[in-house]
């Protein structure tokens, strides 16, 4: 109980928005990175890269999103809430390009309709905990080779993750940092959020927080929510709290 009152303490502070202002000479630290960077672009066609897409809005803004299904995508919930509003865009206007890199794409769809978690308010972005979504598309992009598994059970604490995503100083690409760990989870009541240190700036909400499954193949852990203000620090939704 006190390590999770301090995760959420810490992560409240790193996640309450823009710090003060840095010193003039000292370095510059990205939200979700941090000073150093770990972030190094995949190829699209190894796993479980090939089943990431880029999210976006006819309005502007984008995200990242994971194949659950032939015609599934999983993102997050706040990635479908149109910034001046402040309410969700309608499902024809957003945008599913699978594989994307530099202009090209394996695939495009678009969502015909979506579901996100219980009691998300567009409004105030939150609770966090209901902060993922489940895209329909009009067309079947997920072939078995491009489909990740949700796990059924949260990963042990330390356990390796990796986290890859079109972020918001390289959207052209996927960059991942491949070599982060699961810090642990923070609990509200009933609402539980996992606490990682994968490096990964906004552009990054909706991705996948990948895993080894009990079979060793990948798959997702968690879903991308909140960055920290300026470390490689993160939160995400639990796979166990998505109903696909």
């Amino acid at each position: 109980m006190r390590q999770a009152l301090v995760l959420v303490l810490v992560l409240a502070l790193l996640l309450a928005g823009p710090a003060a202002a840095q010193p003039a000479q000292g370095p510059v630290l990205r939200p979700g990175i941090g000073e150093a960077d770990p972030r190094r672009p995949v190829n699209l066609e190894d796993a479980p890269w090939r089943a990431l897409a880029r999210v976006q809005l006819e309005i502007g803004g984008r995200c990242t999103g994971a194949l659950i299904g032939p015609r599934q995508m999983l993102t997050a919930a706040h990635c479908l809430v149109a910034p001046r509003s402040r309410a969700f865009v309608q499902p024809g206007t957003i945008h599913v390009l699978l594989g994307y890199d530099r202009g090209a794409a394996r695939g495009h769809a678009r969502a015909i309709a979506y579901r996100t978690g219980p009691g998300f308010d567009p409004a105030r972005g939150g609770p966090a905990s209901s902060d993922w979504a489940i895209l329909t598309l009009d067309a079947p992009l997920g072939t078995p080779d491009r489909i990740l598994p949700l796990l059924p059970a949260t990963p042990a604490p330390r356990a390796p993750l990796m986290l890859g995503g079109y972020q918001q100083d390289r959207p052209e690409v996927i960059l991942a940092d491949t070599a982060c760990r699961l810090i642990g989870r923070s609990s509200d009541g009933p609402r539980t959020m996992l606490i990682h240190d994968c490096a990964g700036t906004r552009g990054s909400s909706g991705a996948p927080l990948l895993s080894r499954g009990p079979d060793s193949a990948w798959a997702i852990a968690g879903i991308a929510s909140r960055v920290a203000g300026a470390a490689a620090l993160g939160a995400a939704v639990p796979a166990a709290a998505i109903r696909p």
